[in-house]
């Protein structure tokens, strides 16, 4: 997803009904693609105005080349090309990813330098782009789903290149970027695949930029925060200053929406409930209504992972009058019936919470941004159908982008720019993983990346984390980062290495001015403590 598609980054629900289509289809063989010609770089110039600081940037969109193993990477240029004294090799698959890079005029080689992107997986960098921390910033009204075009394209006063450059890569298959060769979607499209083609990319890019001796930070969203953990931990003699994770997921037991495939294992249910409640507070759909939203928080937390989990620990030993007060104060926390807790066997997944918290009104709530209400397509549904939020923002996103790519940064002009990887018709994600580190698993284990981002602060001890994340995310709720990260395999003196940074928003917390005006002074503050090593 921006929210990971059976996640995290999820990007919408168009994306998984087009996913699970594809997964049906996964074994026919997909008529082989034409290689699409390579559009050279472009470069053009720009100034932003951050904080009353106007800062002159060059821009340069384009692409790098990588290959799908180390030893066909170590065979390619820095244009993609074959070197010379290569060798005849097999035929494998390569991908050309997409990037727009913005540096700061004569802010000189050991400037900070940012890696942005989005999740999905199978999306592009676009929301962080063109809602975050890019020069300019697509305007959308917070909670509304604001009239077609012309949309409005304005100055970013909260762009990052105030304090560092940035690069806003997409992923294999997505943006202006292709995937090309034999096997070309098993060589890419996968948790180890995507994260060593960004190891790839980032190497190549420290070399073209002469950049290695800049702070490096990698910033991603959603199923980013999966991908960063094992990028961290897989990337060659590169040391990190800092990595951002937004909206995070590592442990996909930890899915507010999956605990029907993984009966027995409940702390998601946990997990989920503070979302739950912050939801419920902020639509006033609570019996009572708290004074104040973080302080309630508190309570419900320290209630999910105490008398909540516990009796759902007990599953068929629990009394029936325990199960009875359980069900009340659930119903205390999140405004849905009793009954209907009940009839759930007290498990309440995030697509019901959402199709149920205002089923007599007949609206959705959004997935992932609460806030974000819409018109249910099915009243009788009891799970997701569509996301308000992706509805409200994605048309506004992509019209600018498109526009901004074409008028501005003279790219793109005779392209299709692929917001999602499934616009291909034939995606498939692998979910394996090996966690790094680690002997193989001797049996099937669910994604879990806890072991990688544990292995990087381990093995980089100086590196920082930053945790970011909104209250009202039903898609990667913001206590599940707060327990991934206490439960990483490491030291307990490297937990002084993670700050958590919430606000009042949902999965991209950005959409609001406010969130992301503090978004940006906190990550600011974030690259400045550690572009020295402090």
């Amino acid at each position: 997803m921006w929210v990971g598609l059976v996640i995290a980054s999820a990007l919408s629900m168009q994306s998984l009904a087009a996913q699970d289509k594809n997964n049906e289809k996964k074994d026919e063989k997909p008529a082989a693609a034409a290689p699409a010609s390579v559009t050279s770089d472009s470069t053009t110039e720009g100034t932003v105005n951050v904080g009353g600081q106007v800062i002159p940037y060059k821009a340069v969109a384009g692409t790098l080349t990588v290959g799908s193993t180390e030893a066909q990477d170590a065979t390619l240029g820095l244009d993609g090309k074959t070197l010379p004294d290569a060798g005849k090799l097999p035929e494998q698959a390569t991908a050309r990813m997409f990037y727009v890079a913005y540096f700061k005029k004569d802010g000189g080689p050991n400037r900070p330098i940012s890696f942005l992107y989005n999740g999905g997986p199978g999306g592009a960098s676009l929301p962080l782009h063109m809602g975050a921390f890019g020069p300019r910033r697509a305007v959308t009204t917070d909670t509304q789903h604001d009239e077609g075009a012309p949309y409005q394209l304005v100055n970013n006063d909260y762009s990052l290149l105030d304090v560092s450059d940035v690069v806003f890569i997409d992923a294999p298959g997505t943006g202006f970027g292709r995937i090309l060769g034999p096997d070309k979607e098993k060589a890419f499209w996968g948790n180890d695949q995507d994260a060593h083609a960004f190891d790839r990319f980032i190497r190549r890019f420290l070399t073209k930029y002469d950049r290695w001796n800049s702070p490096k930070y990698l910033i991603g969203e959603s199923y980013g925060t999966t991908r960063n953990a094992i990028l961290a931990a897989s990337l060659h003699s590169v040391d990190l200053n800092g990595v951002v994770m937004l909206s995070q997921i590592l442990d996909f037991n930890n899915n507010a929406d999956g605990q029907q495939f993984n009966p027995g294992v409940e702390q998601a249910n946990a997990l989920a409930l503070p979302t739950y409640a912050a939801v419920a507070f902020y639509h006033h759909k609570l019996p009572s209504q708290p004074a104040a939203l973080e302080p309630f928080l508190a309570e419900v937390e320290q209630y999910a992972l105490s008398e909540y989990i516990s009796a759902l620990m007990q599953g068929s030993e629990l009394s029936e009058a325990r199960k009875q007060t359980v069900a009340k104060q659930l119903h205390e926390y999140t405004g849905l019936p009793v009954d209907l807790l009940l009839k759930a066997d007290l498990r309440i997944r995030a697509g019901i919470f959402s199709e149920n918290l205002f089923r007599d009104q007949g609206t959705a709530v959004g997935r992932l941004d609460a806030r974000y209400l819409g018109p249910d397509l099915d009243p009788l549904s009891e799970d997701w159908q569509y996301d308000p939020l992706i509805n409200a923002i994605v048309p506004a996103y992509t019209a600018l982008f498109n526009h901004y790519m074409r008028s501005d940064l003279k790219y793109g002009n005779d392209q299709t720019y692929k917001v999602f990887a499934t616009e291909d018709g034939n995606f498939h994600w692998d979910w394996h993983h090996h966690p790094a580190g680690l002997p193989p698993a001797d049996y099937p284990v669910g994604t879990n990346v806890l072991p990688d981002l544990a292995l990087a602060m381990k093995s980089n001890p100086r590196m920082k984390v930053m945790l970011v994340g909104g209250y009202y995310d039903l898609a990667t709720p913001f206590y599940e980062g707060v327990y991934e990260m206490h439960h990483l395999p490491m030291p307990k003196s490297l937990q002084a290495n993670i700050s958590y940074h919430y606000y009042p928003t949902g999965h991209m917390v950005y959409v609001n001015q406010d969130a992301l005006k503090q978004f940006h002074l906190d990550l600011a503050a974030f690259i400045k403590s550690t572009e020295r090593g402090k």
